[in-house]
């Protein structure tokens, strides 16, 4: 692993720890972190209420570059790791699904973009 990549992998893993801890302070409860599939894996998986997000984090300079940083392979890669979350977990099978993100950006607070995508 290159020393970029081993930087690149650190900041990720910073940027994860405040998104998670955001959504603590907004009521959220964190479920899962990293959470790995054969199909993807999801940054956060998060519960309030009757609502279950699927977060994807993103460390980048604006809310438009994360949403970027998704590209479409991307969605597809989350809502199918989403897909094998619930089969896994059917005790959230009524619970409204939501796919989120969240963007960690230098000198700012952390934006939290709810339905980010679907």
């Amino acid at each position: 692993m290159s020393a970029d990549h081993r930087a690149s992998h650190a900041r990720g893993l910073v940027a994860e720890g405040i998104a998670a801890w955001l959504l603590r302070l907004k009521g959220y409860r964190v479920l899962a972190t990293r959470y790995r599939t054969p199909l993807g894996e999801i940054d956060i998986v998060a519960r309030r209420g009757e609502v279950l997000a699927f977060v994807e984090v993103k460390a980048r300079p604006s809310v438009e570059a994360g949403l970027e940083a998704i590209a479409a392979d991307g969605y597809r890669r989350i809502e199918a790791a989403a897909d094998l979350y619930l089969a896994r977990h059917p005790r959230f099978a009524g619970f409204t699904l939501r796919f989120d993100l969240i963007v960690i950006s230098p000198h700012r607070w952390p934006r939290h973009v709810e339905n980010a995508f679907s």
